[in-house]
Order: C-alpha cells, then structure tokens, then sequence
C-alpha cells in the first residue's frame, strides 16, 4: 500500500499547522519536511509503515497542552510516541495526524528514598531509573529486554513486564501516580503518593491503554531495595516437554522465581552466538530460573532449584557464582533478539500469553504450524507466566513471505485464545493485533471498549484506528468460519479495517 500522497489540500494543511505550532515551539521541533519525517513513519515493527503530516516535539507541558488543544481544535488525529521501541505498530502515524514526540521529557525528577518512589518524565529511559536509584541500594523492578532504550512513558502505555515480571509484577503494579493530557488539553492525575487510592481504580484502565485515552507527562513509580543475594540457574533439557513441566514444579514447590525464562534450542545457539554466555549449546531447550532475597533464603531455594531440575531429567545445571556471572547469563536472554536479527534478513516477534499447564502443548504445535508454513521460529519467553514471544524467521524481499508470516503469527494467537489465554502480553495490541481481537472478545465487549475511549476522548483523535477493531472489522472477521487448526488458510488481511499505509 502506498503513503499519503502530498496533495496540495495536504501540503496546505501540513503548512497552516506547523505555522500553529511554531508561535510557541521552536520551528527546529516541528518537522514537517518528508526526509526528517522519516525516522518517525515506523516503531519497532517496521514492516508497517506511514509518514506522518507533522511530528511536534514539545519541551514542556504547557507545550503539549497547546498542541493537544490545537489538534482538537482541527480535528486532526494525535500519536504519541516515546522511543519507538514497541512491536505492535502502536506507534505508528497517522497519514493525516500528528506524532507527538515526548523525546524531551527525559528528566528524573525526584528520587525519594523515604518512600522508596521515583517521579520521572516519560521521556526516562526505563534503565536510567535503576541507575539513578542505584545510588541508594534501590532498583526499578520491571526490565524489559529493550530496558536500554525504551521509555517510561511507553512502558505504560503497552503495561510493559521484563524478564522479573513474574515476582514483581508489570508496570502496573510498580506505579503510584501518572499524570497525562487528555485530547482536549486537560491535565489530569490519577493515583496517588501512597499505595492505594480512594475511588475507580483508573490506574489499572488506563495503564496499557495503548496512547488511546492520554498522553503520559509525569510518572511516579515504586523502587525496590536491591536483594541482598541474587544467583540465577541455568539448566538444560534435551526436549522442549521436559523444560515445560519443569516451569510448573518449580511453581508447585512454593518458590517464586525472581525470573524464570525459557529458550529453545535455536534461541539458545543463537544467543550463544551472539553474547557468549556460556548456554549449553547441544540443549534442546533451557531455562533460566533467578532466585533473591536473604542469603539463608536464597541458598535453601537455590539447592531446591538445582535437585528438582536433575529429577526432572535435566541434561546440566549451572548456578551462577558472581554477580558478573549472573549479569552474563542474563545478557544472553535479553540479547536473544538482536541475536536472531543476525541470522535472518528480518524476523516477526510475537506475543501472546496462555497457561503454564498448556506450555508444552502450545510450543509442539507452534511446532507444526512452523513445518506448516515452510518458517523457522525461535522460541524465547517468560516461562512463568507464560508471556510467549515466537521469533518468526522469513525474508520480507521474497514474495509472499510477509504475508505468509503473519498469518502464521495470527494462528499463533489464534491458538493462545484457543487454550485459554490471550493475544497479548505486554507488546500491545496496536495495528499488528487488530485482527485477532474479535478472536477474543465479543461484539459487545469490543463497543464496551469503544464507549470508555468516547469518554476519554469523545472525537476519537489519540492513536485511532489501533487496540480496538472496528464491528464491522470483527463481523467481517465471524464471518470467515475460522478455522483455528495449523493447516487453515485464512488471509492475513481479511479483516483489517485502518488507514491507507505501507508495507
């Protein structure tokens, strides 16, 4: 599909805008020119694509405000983006709106040790918090593997986890109070300095909202003090069934794992590849399960880990003697991306969330579709609570291959709903997933989500056409009679219900 095309009617548009923006933000920060809107027509998903009319980057709130309220004014559609590391397009322009950058709010504001809490802009990189508040033996919990270079703000909007998800929860559970602009410019604040807030719990609503109701410009969020001991094992199996049962026994013994992750054998080669970690290379697949807290704790946790590994049929087991050693067999799971990238000239990530109990029977049938379908998949997830992330390898420049890709990717979440889980865990559900929305929810679920987007924003400008479909979308996606077996073939466009944009 093509971008928007430049038509008078648009480049007029373009220009009475930017002179708009322009009277209060530096004409440097309002870029309207086609080659310097180009590294913003993309987010992490880069197969879909689309150039924006202007992206804005204001320094302030006030800024902000003004260019929310000058877009409601014109009606002209708004998407916010932080760093653009996120997998589901959520980031994506629109063809005739606004991106509006929050780039420049990167500052921590406050570090209260008292409280243990951090107040930062959304701007902050989500490691730049751990390494602030390291200073004072305390650490942000949630760490996804794009920690490096994802922001704040973004982790908000998708509810972003991280390889500790599983004992410290997701960023919802790490937040005290976020403020955010509606469309309409008003500044709001839900939550509170203390733990708990009287009224609607708004926060869980709007936090993984996807950019549809506000515009993030202030997060306060919980810190954590640093675990006096923290040792990770490493253990091998020599078939993807054995590593999975072994998720659900370690649960079964009373231990919360501070992460407890799992690759395949073409992820672990991978990573290895890439990071040297010191994987079992000749493992069919691994996982990667961190205990912390009290030394007497961790040590008693730590012997249980490695004797009910063994039991299970473990091939090796390998505990972590040094904090650097533990860095480095982290580094190799959160390198595991970049990892596959070497290998395949472009790989799909997906994500989506089922039972631990269907583990081994979601990864052998993953299996199937992959023989299916003529692509290789590296597995690579959070094992403990079941948060899969499939790498599809395929080559987008061979015809049919991308297609060919997502509707595998689409069976895959297909199959996720199909055992009792969902299409996402914390990727978002953005333009990627619009099709396999009404997979999972009802008509009237769906117009349920529709009406709580109308009363944050009744003219439905901020992020349109992305997190929830269209009933005519989802009525056009019934009607196909789905089949949800491996060998079903059903377009991966049959439903798709947005903008005009590339691919």
């Amino acid at each position: 599909m093509q971008s928007a095309v430049a038509s008078p009617d648009r480049v007029a548009k373009r220009q009475r805008i930017a002179a708009r923006f322009s009277e209060f933000i530096d004409s440097h920060y309002v870029i309207s020119d086609s080659e310097t809107l180009k590294p913003y027509e993309c987010d992490g998903l880069s197969a879909y694509c689309e150039e924006a009319l202007i992206v804005v980057l204001p320094s302030t709130v006030e800024q902000a405000q003004k260019v929310l309220k000058i877009c409601h004014e014109e009606c002209v559609p708004v998407v916010a983006r932080g760093a653009g590391t996120g997998l589901c397009a959520g980031a994506m322009p629109h063809g005739d709106g606004v991106v509006l950058s929050m780039a420049k709010f990167n500052k921590i504001l406050e570090i209260d040790t008292d409280a243990r809490a951090a107040r930062v802009q959304p701007g902050v990189r989500n490691l730049a918090i751990s390494e602030a508040a390291g200073d004072y033996n305390l650490y942000y919990g949630p760490d996804p593997s794009s920690q490096i270079a994802c922001t704040i703000g973004g982790n908000v909007a998708e509810n972003s986890g991280g390889v500790h998800c599983l004992k410290y929860g997701l960023t919802v559970h790490n937040l005290l109070s976020v403020q955010f602009l509606t469309m309409e410019g008003e500044l709001l604040t839900i939550g509170s300095e203390g733990l708990d807030s009287c009224g609607m719990d708004l926060m869980a609503l709007f936090t993984g909202s996807e950019g549809l109701l506000g515009v993030v410009t202030e997060v306060r969020v919980k810190l954590l003090p640093k675990p006096e001991r923290a040792q990770v094992v490493v253990a091998g199996f020599d078939s993807v069934p054995k590593a999975g049962d072994a998720v659900g026994e370690i649960i079964a013994k009373g231990i919360i794992p501070g992460g407890l992750e799992m690759m395949d054998g073409f992820a672990i080669k991978a990573a290895e590849d890439f990071a040297k970690a010191g994987y079992p290379v000749d493992a069919q697949a691994l996982l990667l399960c961190e205990v912390d807290g009290t030394d007497e704790e961790v040590a008693e946790h730590i012997e249980a880990v490695e004797t009910l590994f063994r039991e299970l049929g473990a091939t090796s087991v390998r505990t972590s003697q040094s904090e650097d050693e533990r860095a480095r067999l982290w580094a190799g799971r959160k390198s595991a991306f970049p990892a596959v990238g070497r290998i395949s000239p472009d790989y799909y990530c997906m994500d989506g969330t089922i039972p631990r109990g269907q583990l081994t029977h979601v990864l052998l049938e993953m299996q199937k579709m992959s023989e299916h379908y003529g692509l290789r998949v590296a597995n690579v997830f959070h094992a403990g609570d079941g948060n899969l992330h499939p790498l599809i390898l395929f080559d987008a420049n061979v015809p049919g291959e991308l297609e060919r890709t997502e509707e595998f990717g689409g069976k895959i979440l297909e199959l996720c709903v199909e055992v009792g889980g969902c299409i996402t865990g914390e990727h978002g559900v953005g333009y990627e997933k619009l099709r396999q929305m009404p997979a999972q929810f009802s008509d009237s679920e769906i117009e349920q989500f529709h009406k709580v987007k109308r009363a944050f924003d009744a003219k439905e400008l901020l992020n349109p056409g992305k997190g929830i479909p269209t009933l005519r979308s989802c009525q056009e996606y019934r009607s196909l009679d789905l089949d949800l077996t491996p060998n079903a073939q059903v377009s991966a466009n049959s439903s798709a219900d947005a903008g005009e944009f590339r691919v």
